[in-house]
């Protein structure tokens, strides 16, 4: 149910999605789509879609491509979402972070079945090991998903200890009333923005 709930919304969306890589490529003469490498369920690592909103310069090999697959380091694990972030350089860039345009290909992974709707983000080995430690094992558990408990609870102002809280509370407390829940309280917080950067 969840992947056809994932290609519906996928369908719907897709008009944005087009519109908006389209001017990130005008923008920034870089391909449209970043794929970051992530540990999805049962730490099987899977390659993460976003619309590109980070980009200095020129591109640096001249050769366009539809997706730059990217690993990230360690080092850029490290630096914190912060609201003024250097590396988002283009007001477009940034709204279309702050209402999480930049997410909407990841349905994709919904209607794969990589993904859920509902779940903890999907993170780098680095943040897992560094900021969930032995709680990795329970997150893994789970499907990552779209939307958790901490998207509608503070998203980027919230700290990575915030985080693992409230992600462990919500795979210790999974329930259908709970995934409604925060499936419900999604909407409005994408569609402010709030909190988000």
């Amino acid at each position: 149910m969840e992947r056809v709930v994932g290609a519906m919304l996928l369908t719907m969306s897709l008009p944005v999605v087009v519109v908006a890589a389209i001017a990130l490529v005008a923008l920034s003469r870089r391909s449209p789509l970043v794929a970051h490498q992530r540990v999805g369920h049962g730490g099987r690592p899977i390659w993460v879609l976003k619309l590109r909103t980070m980009w200095t310069g020129s591109s640096d090999n001249g050769r366009f491509s539809f997706v730059e697959y990217v690993r990230a380091s360690d080092a850029d694990c490290r630096a914190p979402k912060r609201a003024m972030d250097p590396r988002v350089t283009n007001r477009f860039a940034a709204y279309c972070r702050r209402l999480s345009i930049d997410e909407l290909p990841q349905l994709w992974h919904v209607v794969q079945g990589d993904m859920a709707l509902v779940g903890p983000r999907p993170l780098t080995r680095y943040e897992l090991n560094t900021y969930y430690g032995p709680a990795t094992v329970q997150v893994l558990r789970k499907r990552p998903g779209l939307s958790g408990l901490w998207q509608i609870s503070g998203r980027s102002r919230l700290s990575y200890a915030q985080r693992r809280r409230l992600d462990l509370f919500m795979i210790r407390k999974w329930s259908l009333r709970l995934y409604w829940k925060i499936l419900i309280a999604t909407v409005p917080r994408v569609l402010t923005g709030k909190d988000a950067w």
